[in-house]
């Protein structure tokens, strides 16, 4: 049954990763699922995606780099203001400046990076290393 798309697509590369496979279909596709994946492609933890619309609901096929170790969720999405994006970094991510969080923004879906040079905050989307 499906409860959270962002969390399957998220469990489904994964997999796909550990299984040494070269791409994924991820479906249901969403905005938030399309979002996440541009953000993944800009800082390399994947090589590209296409939306393909096949008349329920669309799917996303995901071409693997083999350069995620583990990415996930987070459950609940936290509020984070910018002071307190360390904080989060050192409980989601294995290592300083090693992985990314993803967060939704007044100014879209960014990364932690991006978050911290604009100087905003968000809700805590996903994390990926």
């Amino acid at each position: 049954m499906l409860q959270d798309p962002l969390n399957d697509a998220m469990v489904a590369m994964k997999n796909a990763e550990t299984t040494g496979k070269g791409k994924c279909v991820l479906r249901p596709a969403s905005k938030l699922v399309g979002r996440v994946l541009k953000v993944m492609q800009e800082h390399g933890y994947i090589t590209g995606f296409e939306f393909v619309e096949d008349g329920k609901g669309g799917r996303y096929l995901v071409a693997l780099k083999g350069s995620i170790n583990n990415c996930g969720v987070i459950k609940p999405r936290f509020a984070v203001r910018r002071s307190e994006l360390e904080k989060w970094e050192a409980r989601y991510l294995p290592a300083q400046d090693f992985g990314l969080l993803i967060l939704t923004t007044t100014q879209g879906v960014i990364s932690q990076a991006i978050a911290k040079e604009k100087g905003i905050g968000g809700k805590l989307l996903a994390f990926v290393y």
